[in-house]
């Protein structure tokens, strides 16, 4: 396997490891880890490092929501500067275009379920070329980025079944 790519594999798995580490698993000195490190950032294939947060454990108020954007397209504007205008906003966490019934996806986030419907309905909805959308609040997390959020209720009764 291509070391580059093998070490996309670990920072994908744990980006905290220590270029030691990342370097031992690989087979290459600690130097050519970070070599490597830069040109990947140099060319954007890494463009950043985020730690995956279970807000059900904080005592900070979070509510996300996964939005579909529907778009009319015309002849001046496409799907590269309808995505830049809404990828402008904090609010927006993540923008995708996808396949399907709808064009876009994307995730937002906010203090309450007002704070992100106003949001939507104030700065998402107007946007001329939105002709829908449809907001689906996340209610709980089991899974995040490859990490398993686990058991929330602490419920290990085994399921019986006939």
């Amino acid at each position: 396997m291509d070391t580059k790519r093998e070490l996309l594999s670990l920072l994908s798995t744990d980006a905290r490891e220590s270029t030691e580490d990342i370097a031992r698993q690989l087979g290459v000195d600690a130097e050519r880890v970070e070599e490597l490190l830069d040109e990947l950032e140099a060319e954007g294939t890494v463009r950043g490092y985020q730690a995956v947060v279970d807000w059900d454990n904080t005592d900070d108020q979070h509510v996300a929501a996964f939005v579909e954007l529907n778009v009319e397209l015309d002849r001046e504007t496409g799907y590269e500067e309808i995505a830049e205008r809404i990828a402008r906003f904090s609010e927006v966490e993540s923008l995708r275009l996808v396949s399907g019934d709808y064009d876009f996806a994307i995730e937002v986030t906010g203090d309450s379920m007002q704070d992100v419907s106003k949001f939507i309905s104030n700065q998402i909805a107007p946007i001329p070329e939105i002709t829908q959308t449809v907001t689906h609040f996340i209610m709980e997390t089991y899974k995040e980025a490859g990490i398993d959020f686990g058991d929330r209720d602490g419920d290990d009764r085994l399921s019986v079944s006939p």
